[in-house]
């Protein structure tokens, strides 16, 4: 389980560390620096798949991601007494990830290219990485590190040894330098990460995927884009959480039961809905009862990951479904750990009846803080030199 998140010169988080638990609500007014923190964490999910570079290039490259505000910031100018004014960079570019858990840290340093010696003066490289054992980085608990195009690992009785010399300033050690034998704790953390999930606005539209029948083939993960909403909804009868199913539908639709036709290996979707003689089909039912089915074949998932991220899930759900999916996420919070992002105050208010770490992200000086949050409240977080 994450302990803590970091981020450092990455859009409006110019240097910030959030206190992770189990179940966490991120929000905040618009503007504030909430989507950040989400596309923050896809990116670290991305160095374990071996594209951050292109993520970033994606995005706009990394000019474009780098934080605009000044490297330093006068507590007079926060104020409000001066002007925010430009001053001369002292320190080299660099966008900067990581998180800690009790068990294992790992954090990433980007940076630019010297110039000169590349067409690709513009595409990030890879400078430091570094995975640790613990919740704090330190010297002792370094586990595997890379700097620049060397990679190196600890052995069990403290020697370190270069797995590469050589490694390209766009490749991470966890997908060009994992070694089972040598490196087994970064193998391990790289198909931790790689199990994350993200869920950010599933389609409802009358074209979505989630409508049509589609081939059906046992899904005990829902994929992002919600197409194989049937197949996922027919696993968790078969070895999933059966009861549990029935009663997510039933909490948020009383009277209402779900089902899967098989038409010859394709799969489509029915809800047979109190009151009605028929039963309707995925393309008939409403944008925020279809939403709502897809995240709770996310959510009840046969198969939990280590971390599960939604993004604004409570888009196009009336009010009255804020409850059930409050304590759809509450129940799915004990088999993983869950992060939603959100300015939704209902949904917010109902999730903090449980055990909830509430995080509400403010912006000053254009730059992303935690309300309330002081230099001693936050996690313990070191930044490795170059």
């Amino acid at each position: 389980m994450l302990t803590a998140l970091a981020v450092s010169n990455y859009r409006s988080l110019r240097n910030l560390v959030l206190p992770i638990q189990r179940l966490n609500v991120i929000t905040g007014a618009n503007g504030t620096g909430k989507s950040n923190v989400y596309r923050a964490l896809r990116l670290l999910a991305d160095t374990a798949q071996g594209r951050v570079v292109w993520s970033l290039a994606r995005e706009g490259g990394l000019q474009s991601t780098l934080w605009a505000g000044p490297e330093e910031t006068s507590r007079a100018v926060r104020r409000g007494d001066y002007p925010v004014q430009g001053t001369i960079r002292r320190k080299p570019v660099n966008l900067s990830l990581g998180f800690a858990s009790e068990e294992f840290g790992y954090l990433i340093d980007l940076g630019l290219p010297p110039p000169g010696q590349s067409a690709f003066s513009l595409d990030p490289e890879i400078k430091r990485e570094c995975i640790w054992c613990g919740p704090v980085l330190r010297p002792s608990a370094l586990l595997a590190e890379r700097e620049r195009c060397v990679v190196r690992t600890r052995s069990e009785q403290g020697e370190w040894r270069v797995v590469s010399d050589n490694l390209s300033p766009f490749d991470t050690m966890m997908t060009h330098a994992t070694d089972p034998r040598n490196a087994p704790e970064m193998l391990t953390l790289r198909e931790s990460i790689r199990a994350w999930r993200f869920y950010d606005h599933f389609r409802t539209d009358s074209d979505a995927p989630a409508r049509s029948a589609q081939i059906g083939t046992r899904t005990p993960v829902l994929g992002n884009d919600g197409v194989d909403l049937a197949a996922a909804i027919q696993t968790i009868r078969e070895i999933g959480d059966d009861p549990g199913l029935t009663a997510a539908v039933n909490d948020a639709f009383p009277g209402s039961s779900l089902y899967v036709e098989n038409n010859s290996g394709w799969f489509s979707l029915t809800m047979k809905q109190h009151g009605l003689l028929r039963a309707l089909t995925a393309a008939e039912l409403s944008d925020g009862t279809l939403r709502y089915l897809l995240l709770v074949a996310a959510l009840l998932t046969p198969r939990p990951p280590a971390l599960m991220v939604l993004n604004e899930p409570e888009t196009s759900l009336h009010p009255d479904l804020f409850g059930p999916l409050a304590r759809l996420i509450t129940q799915a919070s004990e088999r993983s750990q869950i992060i939603v992002v959100t300015h939704c105050v209902p949904l917010i208010t109902a999730l903090a009846q449980g055990n909830c770490n509430s995080i509400m992200l403010d912006k000053h000086c254009g730059e992303t803080t935690i309300v309330g949050a002081s230099e001693l409240s936050a996690p313990t977080w070191h930044w490795p030199s170059r």
